[in-house]
């Protein structure tokens, strides 16, 4: 697990957006950062998951957060430039956006899957995902310690059969983090990195997997370290790196 231990203020005044902070590593990762301090922004498509984890939020006496029902595979441009000023309206800023929404598609040859399923996978995970990120550059700059974290996986790093669209979108999104590392670096207040959670007891990983006892895998919560390092300003300086949480 990666070594790493959060003072309780460490993200004290921060405002993060997390994408598919529903269920899951998007949930674990909104408490978890609210817990540090941070005013939390819960994207995703089912609002009653993302209420929730904003009553549970609440109910902890953390800072109050914000529900953002946003469909990622529909949204159109016009709906990305709304996000981005009603974000700028209500909080002046953004300081950090973890992005963590993504579906797995079908898991079958290449030579069985259909052109839908393919583009439907890449529409969340690449498209929407550079769509947030362009549209919200603007607000990440106004931070004066920005961290954006792309969520990748084993197979976004090395291939490996049947896993089809969702290993290419993975790639895309270690490519769409260096390409913005590289672009921001040096020159701006924002850095880029990507996390590898590994195997986690998520409704995903027990989709991919049927047949794996879930109770061999972490929790999301405890691969948070990681997450907490990259999103605190002890990571400034930290740039285009490609993390695994265990």
């Amino acid at each position: 697990m990666f070594d790493y231990s959060a003072r309780p203020d460490l993200l004290k005044g921060r405002v993060i957006l997390i994408t598919g902070a529903g269920r899951g590593i998007g949930a674990a990762a909104a408490q978890t950062f609210a817990a540090h301090g941070a005013t939390v922004l819960l994207l995703g498509k089912t609002e009653e998951h993302l209420s929730k984890v904003y009553d549970a939020i609440e109910a902890a006496g953390h800072p109050q957060p914000a529900v953002i029902p946003f469909n990622l595979e529909t949204a159109l441009p016009h709906q990305y430039d709304e996000l981005a000023a009603m974000i700028e309206n209500e909080f002046g800023k953004l300081d950090g956006l973890l992005h963590n929404a993504s579906i797995i598609g079908p898991r079958t040859p290449l030579e069985q899957l259909s052109g839908d399923n393919f583009m439907r996978v890449m529409q969340v995970n690449v498209n929407a995902m550079f769509m947030l990120t362009s549209t919200l550059l603007p607000l990440l700059k106004l931070s004066t310690d920005a961290s954006v974290v792309f969520t990748s996986s084993s197979v976004g790093r090395k291939g490996r059969a049947y896993w089809g669209a969702y290993a290419v979108s993975k790639f895309a999104t270690e490519g769409l983090m260096q390409v913005l590392a590289d672009e921001v670096d040096g020159i701006t207040t924002v850095r880029a990195n990507s996390v590898n959670p590994g195997a986690t007891r998520t409704d995903m990983r027990a989709q991919a997997y049927p047949g794996e006892n879930p109770a061999s895998n972490p929790t999301p919560d405890a691969i948070m370290p990681v997450y907490l390092y990259l999103m605190g300003p002890d990571s400034n300086g930290v740039n285009g790196q490609a993390f695994d949480a265990q």
